[in-house]
């Protein structure tokens, strides 16, 4: 009888060994497969964001590389600016009065405006009041645009108090910018 137990028990323990063994290389086996399938994710994320970027970038890098010819086939500086004004640098948004329902009056497009946003200590601050009519006539020569676009500055040497974003824009975009305000109709 002692010797049926003692092989019962050498059965049943081989048997718990195999099993624990099987575990473990089950573990290792989904602990690797789960490395791999995260390793291989990040992989592809990471060819994916670099060939998205770099495709991004360099499409970017030829349409500013464009001859002039070839700019003048595709509406030239004005709409240029028009895009930059309108769609990047969002001008409309402070140098154009609101209607009634709070909706941009394009009607008045870039004529000026009282400033919507003031911060909380507003009567201690440099806030502006109201943005200054930029469409038609800038209020400076195009060379103190240009520079105001490209540098931050204005004509006093100066930052423009915010909220005026100081841009940093290339010398051809501020042109283009300064082309399409003057391009807008000014109204008194």
């Amino acid at each position: 009888m002692s010797n049926c137990r003692t092989h019962r028990n050498l059965t049943l323990q081989s048997r718990m060994d195999r099993i624990a063994a099987s575990q473990v290389s089950a573990q290792r086996t989904g602990s690797y497969l789960g490395n791999l399938v995260a390793t291989a994710s990040f992989g592809i994320f990471l060819f994916a964001f670099i060939c998205g970027l770099g495709g991004a970038t360099a499409y970017a890098q030829a349409a500013l590389q464009r001859p002039a010819s070839e700019a003048g086939k595709s509406g030239g500086d004005v709409a240029r600016g028009k895009y930059l004004v309108e769609s990047v640098a969002m001008c409309g948004q402070c140098h154009t009065p609101r209607d009634s329902n709070g909706n941009v009056d394009r009607s008045h497009w870039l004529q000026g405006a009282p400033i919507l946003w003031v911060p909380a200590n507003a009567s201690s601050s440099n806030w502006p009041l109201t943005a200054p009519r930029i469409g038609g006539n800038p209020p400076a020569s195009d060379a103190d645009m240009v520079k105001l676009l490209t540098t931050g500055i204005w004509t006093t040497g100066k930052p423009l108090r915010f909220p005026m974003m100081p841009f940093r824009m290339t010398e051809a975009d501020a042109k283009a910018v300064v082309a399409y305000l003057k391009a807008q109709t000014p109204q008194n």
